[in-house]
């Protein structure tokens, strides 16, 4: 049974196995992110604070990207779909981040939406024909190392709790909504 909290958040199991645990941190960071950016507009996606030029809207399209990085160009050996294949990314390192304020609020939401909805269906694949010990296809690195699926899922905890920090005072300085 999955226990929401106050926000709508699954709550990570605290008897879950090693899969339903990570999962369970992760689908939790996730919704986290929802919540933080649930019923803002482009043009307050698009807000800075502080010296920064972090803005909701790129933090999710850079969610976004992350996503399909890791699970699908990483996990799996696919070649990156659009928007993120024809991007030139020697030109422009930050074009997730750079290019968010040229899409409404709900097309940016629809993609990351879309791309977390791969990246479980990537995981599922994954786990069809091996364990999360199993190593990721392709190799994120130049030095030769490679990473397992167990690598990526904690990893990928990581990054959506670094980036809800940043949401959290982003959407601060927005709106004025605080919490969690």
């Amino acid at each position: 049974m999955t226990v929401l909290d106050e926000q709508g958040r699954p709550e990570p199991p605290t008897d879950g196995d090693e899969l339903a645990t990570l999962t369970g941190f992760l689908e939790f960071q996730r919704a986290t992110l929802a919540w933080k950016v649930g019923g803002l507009t482009a043009q307050q996606l698009a807000l800075t604070t502080a010296k920064s030029e972090m803005t909701l809207g790129g933090l999710v399209k850079h969610l976004a990207y992350v996503e399909q990085q890791w699970f699908h160009v990483v996990l799996h050996d696919r070649e990156p779909l659009e928007p993120w294949k024809s991007v030139d990314w020697e030109a422009d390192h930050d074009w997730d981040w750079h290019s968010a304020a040229d899409h409404t609020a709900e097309d940016l939401v629809a993609l990351w939406q879309d791309e977390v909805e791969r990246s479980r269906e990537a995981v599922a694949q994954a786990l069809e024909t091996g364990d999360l010990g199993q190593a990721a296809k392709r190799k994120p690195w130049r030095d030769d190392r490679t990473v397992s699926l167990r690598w990526i899922l904690a990893h990928m905890v990581e990054e959506y709790s670094r980036h809800n920090g940043h949401a959290d005072l982003i959407r601060e300085a927005v709106d004025g909504q605080t919490g969690e």
